[in-house]
């Protein structure tokens, strides 16, 4: 079992969730956070003042899948999440962990069962 890790842009949300549902990923943890990598965030104007913004919005996802279904994971979220042909500094990253053990609280399942 792995849990796949996306940051990507807000805005490239409903796209990915698509694509992961096209694949057979039933369950998606969101999360809207602030970060920055290279991008270094970016200055903007607001009635007249320069202010600069550090941290840009973006959204976590969580997805917590059986080992065969990763690389259909990932590339699903490379493919959508991917500003344009070229790619653009921001379009995010993916990590891949290892889940020791997973309960579904309801029926007390475990394992890849309870995925």
């Amino acid at each position: 079992m792995k849990m796949v890790t996306a940051i990507i842009k807000p805005f490239k949300l409903d796209d990915v969730r698509e694509a992961l549902s096209e694949i057979g990923v039933s369950g998606i943890t969101a999360t809207e956070v602030k970060g920055f990598g290279r991008q270094k965030g970016h200055t903007e104007l607001y009635r007249g003042a320069e202010y600069t913004v550090d941290f840009l919005p973006k959204v976590k996802l969580e997805i917590a899948v059986s080992a065969d279904q990763v690389d259909g994971v990932v590339e699903a979220i490379t493919k959508t999440a991917k500003s344009d042909d070229d790619g653009k500094i921001g379009d995010g990253k993916i990590f891949v962990s290892s889940l020791e053990q997973v309960v579904r609280i309801r029926t007390g399942e475990t394992g890849s069962v309870a995925l």
